[in-house]
């Protein structure tokens, strides 16, 4: 007998909390809020309806920031952030979430449901809380 294959999605192994800023910010903003949070990712928010979701991390701020000899508090988030971002829905298989990843060099991506995020994955959360649970 074949046995069915269990599938783990996305919206299983997402994370519900995550920081939000506005691009308009600074970059000492964004360090002071990452900091408070204990987060090393903020998700930039959209300006307008038709505007899409940015990212910042602290790769970022250290490539475009530190390592340039930059001010973080004349340095908008909007300079440096990743945008658009790809991302994912709650409902994909978190195998092909893997794959993109792989494929693209992700470190976050964030779930997005009827034009809203409602959480954000990360590679740790698709192996630690999803590969775990198919033991």
């Amino acid at each position: 007998m074949i046995e069915p294959r269990v599938v783990i999605r996305v919206k299983d192994v997402m994370k519900t909390d995550f920081a939000t800023i506005d691009g308009i910010a600074t970059v000492g903003d964004a360090l002071r809020k990452m900091k408070a949070l204990k987060t090393s990712v903020l998700v930039v928010n959209k300006r307008h309806e038709d505007d899409e979701y940015g990212m910042i991390n602290s790769g970022d701020i250290a490539r475009h920031v530190l390592a340039k000899d930059r001010a973080p508090d004349r340095v908008n988030v909007y300079e440096i952030m990743s945008k658009p971002v790809i991302s994912v829905h709650p409902d994909m298989d978190i195998r092909y979430c893997s794959r993109l990843f792989a494929d693209y060099n992700l470190v976050r991506a964030p779930v997005i449901e009827n034009n809203k995020i409602i959480g954000v994955v990360s590679p740790n959360s698709l192996v630690l809380d999803g590969m775990f649970n198919l033991l």
